[in-house]
């Protein structure tokens, strides 16, 4: 795997960028990790996840950055990386109502940062970055899912449409500069390691504490859960598969399995041994009802197949965050994002 150089996985200390990091180690990979640790939650957090990767043969760390464009550029160039897994961002919906310039710095400049590194990097081989199912924006279910040939021309969320701009730039300089691209839209992604802003996260650490939650949509809400695991197979399913120059695809990657938050919740219980106290409250601006990804497309590039359902995969999380949480102070409150 080695001939192709490091691979540089940005958001290395990230819920998904150190699994993704772990995974190409294990198989004998080297990899450079970029990432600045931004205090949207918790650094230690980060920190703790880095942790496990500091110290393995090939590993190595780049406090950076992304947008810092000369800086990024120069540090791709030297390290003759010629993959890169673009996965820093600025996430949560709900947060980009009141910060939406970390949303222009991180996911607009930095995306074009990452393009522009890649473009003037030479021999450069495939860029696989992060996009989101919140560029569907507000649509009902059907029974194939939402397909990536399906119209994302109505964001709801400023997130949202960051995220679909990202794709757009993508496209631009995949046509422009032969720049080999595979945008991969992620379906609610969980698991151990996994960002406290999220509600599974927050409603473990309310419920161990006997506050109450806030259920927001009436519970009524459902979302296509993604084990991490699942995730981690899809992504570097891809890497390994990069199209022709000149072509910018998009894949939906998910658990193509939406449940719906109670049942989240009553599972979340179950694993916890412990009832929550549910407060309902109405759908929040930039949410939307549900999520549904048809993975067929990445399915037939990859034979991907997610394997952990979600009454496996909560209780590996909770086992995850009792260990984790054990001698640490509990985390600091989520924003309850899906």
């Amino acid at each position: 795997m080695n001939d192709e150089g490091p691979v540089v996985v940005t958001g290395a200390a990230g819920f998904i960028g150190r699994a993704v990091a772990e995974r190409l180690l294990d198989r004998g990979e080297v990899v450079l990790g970029v990432d600045s640790f931004t205090d949207y939650y918790d650094p230690a957090l980060k920190e703790a996840r880095v942790a496990t990767l500091s110290g393995r043969n090939g590993f190595s760390l780049e406090r950076l950055d992304i947008a810092e464009t000369e800086a990024f550029a120069a540090l791709v160039r030297r390290s003759g990386a010629r993959r890169v897994v673009h996965l820093a961002a600025q996430a949560g919906v709900r947060y980009s109502i009141d910060h939406p310039f970390a949303y222009e710095h991180a996911n607009l400049l930095g995306h074009l940062s990452v393009l522009e590194a890649c473009r003037h990097a030479p021999d450069f081989r495939h860029l696989v970055y992060a996009s989101s199912s919140s560029v569907y924006g507000e649509r009902p279910l059907t029974e194939r899912g939402f397909s990536e040939d399906d119209p994302a021309d109505q964001p709801v969320s400023l997130y949202a449409a960051t995220k679909r701009s990202c794709e757009l730039m993508s496209t631009a300089y995949a046509r422009l500069h032969g720049l080999p691209q595979s945008g991969l839209r992620f379906f609610t992604v969980y698991g151990p390691w996994g960002r406290p802003d999220m509600a599974y996260f927050g409603f473990t650490r309310k419920i161990l504490a006997g506050e109450p939650i806030e259920v927001f949509g009436e519970g009524e809400m459902t979302r296509d859960f993604t084990y991490i695991d699942d995730i981690v197979d899809g992504i570097v399913g891809v890497l390994d598969r990069p199209p022709e120059a000149g072509q910018a695809r998009l894949l939906n990657i998910g658990g193509a399995q939406p449940r719906g938050l109670a049942t989240m919740i009553d599972l979340l219980e179950a694993a916890l041994g412990a009832s929550a106290v549910r407060t309902l409250r109405p759908m929040q601006p930039g949410d939307v009802s549900g999520t549904f990804a048809d993975v067929s497309r990445l399915a037939d590039l990859t034979g991907y197949a997610p394997q952990v359902a979600l009454e496996e995969g909560l209780p590996r999380f909770v086992a995850w965050y009792r260990d984790f949480y054990r001698a640490k102070p509990a985390a600091g409150p989520g924003f309850g994002g899906l």
